[in-house]
């Protein structure tokens, strides 16, 4: 009998499978799929402070080994995520939910992060400061260790929730941002976010991204992703979520064993709905093959 249940900043999850944000929406869509219940817990959709349409189109382009995505953090805004859609989440998943929460300034996380700390369904406050898609929005403040420890700093004063940063891979040094995110007062790290990627297109000689470039996420990046959690976990004490390219058990049995307390998939939600799913049953399986008793006891491994 294998244990594949976790802890996260107080949290105890069944299982350390987490939808990442931006590609499970709010989670009843997938509900009429299959008991989300099942998940170790989600990070729903990247809500700002006002409601967002997102980027122009086209804004997503298939590429060998992933995607890339200029969506533009289109979302309802923080009022609507608290009045319309966690109501509607409470009636499908019963454990506590993972908040994300991405902004244009230190006042809009300010203002979100304090709205949203009071919803008894938040477990997890995510803050997104490496969102690559939006002009002049997060993607400033995730490349700058001051201004992500800034960021961190404001919003540790107005929350009593767990915060998780959420980092940018688009650096020269990603464990100077999260040294400074830790030392600012950060739970934790979540890491990472998409890489910034382009397309052109031969027949139109365009770029096929109508904002030119996008988000990069898929299996490709898998490598790029481990590596940085690897790093990371040698520079901070506090738990890390990892992600970037998860596709299978056996990737998250390798994000854990580079120091990932929890891990989070993305793209893969993308390609079949059923990715988590199917992720969280082949586990203990692959637990056993590996003669892994415990996924507690795996993370960090590596080190």
């Amino acid at each position: 009998m294998v244990d594949a249940s976790v802890s996260l900043c107080g949290l105890t999850l069944d299982n350390p499978v987490i939808p990442a944000s931006g590609v499970f929406g709010f989670g009843y869509e997938f509900s009429e799929l299959y008991d989300i219940n099942i998940l170790g817990s989600f990070s729903f959709k990247g809500t700002t402070r006002e409601p967002r349409f997102g980027n122009p189109a086209p804004r997503i382009a298939e590429c060998t080994g992933g995607m890339i995505n200029s969506v533009g953090l289109q979302n309802p805004g923080i009022e609507a995520v608290i009045n319309d859609e966690l109501p509607k989440l409470k009636k499908c998943f019963k454990k506590p939910v993972i908040a994300n929460i991405s902004g244009f300034s230190i006042e809009d996380y300010v203002y979100c992060c304090e709205k949203i700390d009071r919803e008894d369904q938040v477990g997890i406050i995510e803050v997104n400061i490496s969102c690559p898609n939006v002009h002049n929005g997060g993607m400033s403040f995730g490349t700058s260790a001051k201004a992500a420890a800034e960021v961190i700093s404001a919003i540790k004063k107005v929350v009593t929730k767990p915060v998780f940063a959420k980092l940018t891979p688009n650096v020269t040094d990603i464990t100077e941002i999260a040294r400074a995110c830790e030392s600012a007062g950060a739970d934790g790290i979540s890491l990472i976010n998409t890489l910034l990627g382009m397309r052109i297109d031969l027949k139109t000689k365009k770029p096929v991204i109508h904002n030119k470039m996008g988000g990069f996420s898929g299996p490709a990046v898998f490598p790029v992703a481990l590596r940085m959690v690897y790093q990371v976990y040698e520079a901070v004490k506090v738990p890390i979520m990892g992600m970037g390219g998860v596709m299978t058990s056996n990737d998250v049995l390798e994000m854990m064993l580079a120091g990932a307390s929890a891990v989070q998939v993305g793209a893969a939600n993308l390609i079949d709905p059923f990715a988590c799913k199917k992720i969280i049953e082949g586990l203990p399986a692959a637990m056993e093959k590996y003669g892994i008793k415990s996924l507690k006891e795996l993370i960090g491994g590596a080190h």
